[in-house]
């Protein structure tokens, strides 16, 4: 039999041992109610987190039906106050979400080999942390919103 290992993405000497040896877990979480639109692409602002911020895989996508036809939603990590040195990543978190019908709790990030990555990380070509706080985005994609509905996104994230 083969034994394998994987690989914590945290801190250990941050450790809270009188409480089971979690982290204090942040959430961010933000709704809109989204009119139809005439024009895409366009880009919600949902939040805020700090740029060290390791996310994690419990973070969620919701939203109502807001399409008829291809529309979707990418979730991303954009720059505040130009603290990148490389351009905002408008899918880094997820792409693609289909927002022709309802969604409820789907993953908010795309790749389960990210859970844990630091905020920062999740920008293309991004090698150092800059520093300050990230905004979460989502931007909707390929065609027009036809419906009202709302989005919600729940970020869980903890920091190291």
């Amino acid at each position: 039999m083969t034994a394998f290992t994987a690989i914590e993405k945290r801190a250990n000497s941050l450790l809270a041992s009188s409480h089971g040896g979690a982290y204090n877990v942040k959430n961010l979480t933000s709704s809109i109610e989204l009119a139809a639109q005439a024009t895409f692409p366009h880009t919600i602002t949902f939040g805020y987190v700090p740029s060290n911020a390791r996310l994690l895989g419990s973070s969620t996508f919701s939203c109502d039906d807001l399409a008829t036809s291809t529309t979707t939603m990418d979730l991303g990590i954009a720059a505040v106050d130009g603290n990148l040195a490389n351009a905002d990543d408008d899918n880094g978190l997820s792409d693609a979400h289909a927002v022709t019908s309802a969604i409820t709790g789907a993953a908010a990030i795309g790749n389960i080999a990210d859970y844990g990555n630091f905020a920062w990380d999740f920008v293309a070509s991004e090698s150092v942390d800059p520093g300050g706080v990230l905004a979460i985005t989502g931007t909707v994609q390929d065609a027009l919103t036809t419906g009202t509905g709302t989005i919600t996104v729940s970020i869980d994230y903890v920091v190291d």
